[in-house]
């Protein structure tokens, strides 16, 4: 069902081949106002081409085009507008809606390869923050509408477990650590003595020394630093697990940096094999000046390795093991100078596969329009804003339905669901202020919002003892802003897979979730008459498609509220 397809289809003989399918399809345009039609198609740049006015060639165009799905074809102002039969589309979109459900919207497009998508990736020994929450949900949502796409995607963690903070933390523990503490609440211990460390360095500054030596030692297989770092490691992992849990997120691979540990030799090797390795000031690097990009560095001065080096041993590793076609990394936008020299890295190595990798960047959550800073303790627990928003959540059900037997379930389906909206119906680019009553409200652009809709559609289907009729033909005129919407499902999907951006089916959510509100105020969907069960298909339709809206954003959809 693709009515786009079938104006495409009349439009190209009328046009007497002059422009290839492909061109028409992205000229066709949705009108701004209802009295303009369902699809519009301009001639503006046929005038050249025919060497007539937009309009005459727009008239033309008309009389040559007939079809029973088009009620009205007319040329207004040198535009085609065509107006679709109403009745036999809607009917179409509801049978189809039916007859596909959750599987509605589906896509073939990625031909079940893989994909393998970077995201999360908090740093252990460090509180998993409201600052990981973007790329956290950012990249489980990419993952869903991915597999919706059509393709089979790898999600990985790749977990921040090495680096010079780990010399740093060791340090701080040895000097001011206290063993039964850190036992007892690992996380928030941790971040303690590692702001303590970066407060007392800015005094004592030889401190980062010690820190660098420690890590060296940790690199060299130091016993006392291994001993430490794996325990840092487990204690965090544990405390990880529990955020994933409650935000529904799993994860194919947790390989962290640490991983790649015996695998980046190999890889400087390869650099060097390929004659691309220059020493510069001690370090030794990959120049970039041809692709105006500032030097890759591969080692440090005293030998120890960097992200880069890291980045591109886990690039080869994935290729080598998943055989990726894409592979992306949902990592915020102050790393994009990193990874165009990680792509200009590959590229140079040689390997063509760099053309399907991709950054996916995203701005801050802001907490009174400031960055939160580990180093100095301004952060806001993750773990601490879900469970918050449960409870503010369960308060609220509490007081709406008393008598709501899953109180609990729906509490954090609510509450976890408001935070995963808040982030996603904001293009990710765009940095967002933190706010926990703006998330939580049941009115407006908010998660609350479209989960009440689907228990509100819900609800309706159980009072009217809905039978499933797909041959039912919805007859209302106010149904028509509601099938519109279901119709560009399919397509919602590809835009938010090709520009990597989950808000454009957060926004689809909130105009589906408006056009059914509309039609719930206007028409009495449960009076008996023919229409009702009618109606309640087309309900039924609106329930389906919320529900798996919503799943693409990693919520839930709680039948009752």
């Amino acid at each position: 069902m693709n009515f786009k397809h079938d104006l495409v289809e009349c439009l190209y003989p009328a046009l007497n081949g002059q422009l290839e399918r492909k061109q028409i399809v992205k000229m066709i345009e949705k009108p701004k106002f209802e009295q303009q039609g369902d699809m519009a198609f301009p001639c503006f740049e046929l005038a050249k081409i025919y060497r007539k006015s937009p309009n005459d060639i727009a008239l033309a165009i008309v009389e040559k085009i007939n079809s029973p799905i088009f009620e009205k074809v007319e040329a207004v102002g040198g535009y085609v507008n065509v107006f679709l039969n109403r009745k036999d589309v809607s009917s179409k979109v509801v049978k189809e809606v039916l007859l596909q459900k959750e599987q509605y919207g589906n896509l073939n497009l990625g031909k079940n390869e893989v994909i393998t998508i970077d995201f999360s990736s908090p740093n252990i020994a460090k509180p998993f923050s409201m600052g990981h929450l973007r790329s956290t949900v950012i990249g489980h949502s990419l993952a869903l509408i991915a597999e919706k796409y059509g393709y089979s995607p790898i999600r990985i963690n790749h977990l921040g477990d090495w680096g010079t903070q780990f010399g740093k933390l060791i340090v701080a523990y040895k000097m001011w650590g206290d063993e039964k503490k850190v036992k007892e609440a690992p996380i928030k211990e941790l971040l303690t003595l590692y702001v303590k460390f970066h407060e007392e360095a800015e005094k004592t500054p030889e401190l980062n020394d010690e820190g660098r030596a420690w890590f060296k030692r940790l690199e060299n297989g130091d016993e006392e630093a291994r001993h430490l770092w794996e325990w840092f490691r487990d204690e965090s992992l544990k405390e990880f697990t529990k955020i994933y849990d409650l935000l529904g997120i799993h994860f194919d691979s947790y390989h962290g940096e640490a991983f790649y540990n015996d695998k980046m030799e190999r890889v400087v090797q390869m650099i060097e094999d390929r004659g691309l390795l220059e020493e510069s000031q001690g370090a030794m690097v990959v120049q970039l000046s041809a692709e105006e990009l500032p030097p890759c560095l591969i080692t440090k001065k005293d030998g120890t390795t960097l992200y880069a080096t890291r980045d591109l041993a886990a690039a080869l590793y994935r290729k080598e093991n998943y055989h990726f076609t894409e592979s992306l990394y949902v990592v915020g936008h102050e790393q994009s100078l990193h990874f165009k020299q990680l792509f200009a890295v590959l590229k140079k190595m040689g390997f063509p596969w760099h053309e399907g990798m991709a950054h996916v960047p995203f701005g801050m959550i802001l907490k009174d329009g400031k960055k939160m800073s580990t180093r100095k303790g301004k952060v806001v627990l993750l773990e601490e804003v879900l469970e918050e928003a449960i409870q503010l959540a369960r308060e609220d059900i509490l007081k709406k339905n008393p008598n709501l037997v899953a109180k609990e379930e729906v509490a954090h389906q609510v509450g976890v669901g408001a935070i995963i909206f808040h982030d996603l119906k904001n293009f990710r680019l765009n940095d967002i202020e933190f706010s926990l009553e703006d998330m939580l409200r049941f009115e407006g652009e908010t998660g609350p919002y479209v989960q009440y809709t689907h228990a509100r559609a819900a609800s309706l289907l159980r009072k009217g003892n809905y039978q499933e009729d797909k041959e039912r033909m919805i007859g209302d005129k106010e149904a028509w802003p509601i099938i519109t919407a279901l119709m560009s499902f399919p397509d919602v999907i590809k835009r938010s897979y090709e520009q990597y951006d989950p808000s454009q089916i957060a926004k689809f959510l909130l105009d589906l979730s408006k056009a059914f509100n509309k039609y719930y105020a206007s028409v009495r969907i449960l009076d008996d008459s023919e229409q009702k069960q009618a109606r309640l298909s087309l309900v039924y339709s609106v329930k389906i498609v919320l529900k798996e809206g919503l799943r693409l954003l990693g919520m839930a959809a709680p039948e009752k509220m």
